[in-house]
């Protein structure tokens, strides 16, 4: 409490003081009302979190010749676990997704209270508790929920480890079930994401900052303590490769989906990462506060610059006043933002790469204003800023909530492809056709495989993610080529779909990966192609049969 206030600002820290049970409790009501209203029952166009279903499934199913390589495996991990004791079941995993969020939003609570002013700290737990993105993630099986969770538990633990670090030096004995819970942390969260890997060196750098070197030492031994056992674990049971070992090459490629490109070079990744940075705080970063129209793809770099001069003034302003807490936990965040800006191709250009940082990087840019604003007095300015970013966050989440309450109601009503446009409705409708009406020993190629799965009632599809064997004047695959792929995987059918480019744009064409590879094979073997089913009447899904 500040005796005798003299600013809106010292007021403001005394009613928040006084009132912090009444406003953690209007945090978690805000969370829950709006996951209610906003629960989504289906699976996202994106597919990302039908694959870590898929992926779970594929644990308990194929154990152990199968382990999940396509990114951190934890998550699919914890999935296979409740496949293998609850079975198959959308929705409890959806509720467990929503739990993981709300336990992030606690220890998130529990981590940063009383470590930052509050005037900085309630407008970002508002934020981290209302905004649209997080809540919508809080009823899909992404990984984002998850991580949420890992990564209050690594701040929780962290503030705890500085604080008694900082209070009674490094005291091993003492401090032991500290330190390997802080080591824990780390460990789950840098395997439930490979961009968290750089937890490790963030928190050896902070300790090496404080030239304490006990600390940096324990730091390393902590998380090597659950690493080693798991690495071992993972080649004695899955004899598989290391997870960052089963991304990297797709991380170097300049395509992602194109390895005839070639790798990327130095100042390739230069440009990555000064790409992604426009693309990430002067486009997404502005999305995700609700100040930019969520469909534009128009970046400026001069909002990028100010975006990141502020957020460097704020970590400055921090370092100053020795707050040893938010040191350590924007050194984890600035590290994250660095590492995924530079190894992700521009091509992913997805929000939720920068939101996962955004609770910190929030408090860097309020610390940043608040600072400025308070040494000039002007504390209206600070308030409209703080009221334009948590009001316009929660009227959008308030707004999508209840445009989706129909399409729950219809959802929950056992009308599972309510809410898709007619092209995933068909789509999804021949894959359930598929797993219904072929044999068992079909395998079926498909656009977006793992969805193919969740709604072919577990039926395995083959994955087209890219145009094979793609001739370099057409761009299409060469047909011989083609079906020679075709049959060394044996696929016997293929689903050629009319998936929107542009979900809200039916006239914006369409995803033609897979018409790429079959139009040179109609062209030169119709005979080899068979027409089996068709699902729609308009953006159809066709089902072809390959005769070999």
């Amino acid at each position: 409490m500040i005796k005798n206030p003299s600013n809106s600002f010292d007021k403001f820290e005394n009613w928040a003081a006084k009132n912090e049970d009444k406003l953690f409790n209007i945090l978690i009501i805000a969370c829950l009302f709006l996951t209610f209203i906003s629960f989504n029952a289906r699976i996202s166009e994106a597919h990302d979190d039908a694959l870590y279903l898929e992926g779970g499934w594929r644990y308990v199913n194929e154990f152990p010749n199968y382990f999940y390589t396509q990114n951190a495996p934890l998550y699919p991990m914890f999935l296979g676990l409740l496949i293998k004791l609850l079975g198959f079941k959308l929705i409890l995993f959806k509720l467990f997704s929503s739990l993981f969020n709300l336990l992030g939003l606690v220890l998130l609570y529990k981590a940063l209270k009383g470590r930052i002013p509050y005037i900085v700290f309630v407008p970002v737990m508002l934020f981290q508790a209302t905004n649209y993105l997080i809540i919508y993630y809080a009823s899909m099986t992404f990984t984002e929920s998850f991580y949420f969770f890992l990564q209050g538990l690594f701040f929780f633990y962290a503030v705890k480890i500085v604080e008694s670090v900082r209070d009674h030096d490094v005291q091993v004995r003492s401090q032991l079930k500290i330190w390997l819970l802080f080591g824990l942390s780390m460990f789950l969260m840098s395997t439930a994401k490979s961009s968290a890997i750089v937890v490790v060196p963030a928190a050896m750098l902070y300790f090496l900052l404080q030239m304490n070197w006990k600390a940096v030492g324990l730091s390393l031994a902590a998380y090597l303590t659950f690493k080693i056992p798991y690495e071992l674990l993972v080649k004695l049971v899955w004899n598989a490769q290391n997870q960052f070992k089963g991304q990297s090459k797709i991380l170097l490629q300049k395509d992602p989906y194109d390895a005839s490109a070639g790798t990327e070079d130095l100042s390739g990744f230069v440009t990555r990462f000064i790409d992604n940075c426009d693309l990430s705080l002067s486009k997404r970063f502005y999305q995700l506060l609700g100040w930019r129209d969520e469909t534009s793809t128009d970046v400026y770099g001069f909002l990028t610059i100010i975006t990141i001069a502020l957020a460097l003034f704020g970590f400055w302003k921090l370092f100053k006043n020795k707050n040893n807490v938010m040191v350590m936990l924007a050194l984890f965040t600035g590290a994250q933002l660095v590492l995924s800006y530079v190894i992700l191709q521009t091509k992913w250009d997805q929000p939720r790469i920068t939101l996962v940082c955004m609770p910190v990087l929030l408090i860097l840019l309020f610390y940043a204003v608040y600072s400025i604003l308070k040494n000039k007095g002007w504390y209206a300015i600070y308030l409209t800023i703080a009221l334009l970013v948590t009001g316009s966050v929660a009227l959008s989440s308030v707004k999508r909530g209840i445009t989706n309450v129909p399409i729950i109601k219809k959802n929950m009503k056992g009308d599972k492809y309510f809410g898709y446009t007619p092209d995933w409705q068909n789509f999804l409708k021949c894959s359930e056709w598929c797993s219904d009406s072929l044999p068992s020993t079909a395998l079926v190629a498909s656009r977006k495989a793992p969805m193919s799965f969740v709604y072919g009632n577990g039926k395995k599809f083959f994955p087209i993610y890219s145009v094979v064997h793609r001739d370099t004047a057409t761009r299409q695959s060469n047909p011989d080529s083609a079906l020679a792929y075709f049959k060394k995987n044996k696929v016997t059918h293929v689903m050629l779909a009319s998936l929107r480019a542009n979900p809200r744009d039916p006239g914006s064409g369409i995803i033609n990966t897979v018409h790429y590879i079959m139009i040179p094979i109609m062209q030169k073997y119709p005979e080899k192609l068979k027409l089996v089913h068709t699902e729609g009447t308009f953006e159809q899904t066709e089902l072809y049969e390959i005769k070999y």
